[in-house]
């Protein structure tokens, strides 16, 4: 499938890639298709692209690299409603919100998105009764060392 992003240019996309969010996100009820791009290997980072909307992008963050303590509950409708059980369990994101200076940029954890890959099925679940935000610091031990590279 070919898709169009502002911010990728044109993209010949894998079904593979290709997540379906019945309900939309919110905020984003018509958009039901969205394509995965990862970051790049080994990266808890990458993006979701609107296939329809070619502004649409959300960067996401597999959020247990940087908040290994995140843990919440998928009640029994969600794990239904998207086809998870424990033979079939999901993989968990979070839309990142960039700010400047980067150390500020936050991660919305009131409101995961969680995936079931076997079925290409996703939905962004808003969490009740947590204490989660949706402005929680991605980084909040400041930014991780930096290697450079080709320095003195």
């Amino acid at each position: 499938m070919k898709i169009l992003s502002t911010r990728f240019g044109e993209l010949e996309i894998s079904s593979e890639n290709i997540l379906h969010f019945e309900q939309g996100i919110p905020g984003f009820p018509d958009e039901n298709e969205f394509a995965f791009l990862p970051y790049e290997t080994g990266s808890p980072f990458g993006f979701l692209q609107s296939t329809h909307d070619a502004d649409l992008t959300f960067l996401i963050v597999e959020p247990f690299s940087f908040l290994p303590e995140y843990t919440f509950e998928l009640s029994d409708e969600w794990s239904k409603e998207i086809g998870i059980s424990a033979e079939n369990p999901p993989q968990i994101f979070n839309i990142v919100s960039i700010k400047e200076p980067l150390q500020q940029s936050t991660v919305n954890l009131l409101a995961p998105v969680v995936v079931n890959w076997r079925d290409r099925k996703a939905k962004q679940i808003i969490l009740e009764k947590v204490e989660y935000t949706t402005k929680q610091l991605l980084f909040p031990n400041g930014l991780p060392d930096q290697k450079t590279q080709g320095g003195k």
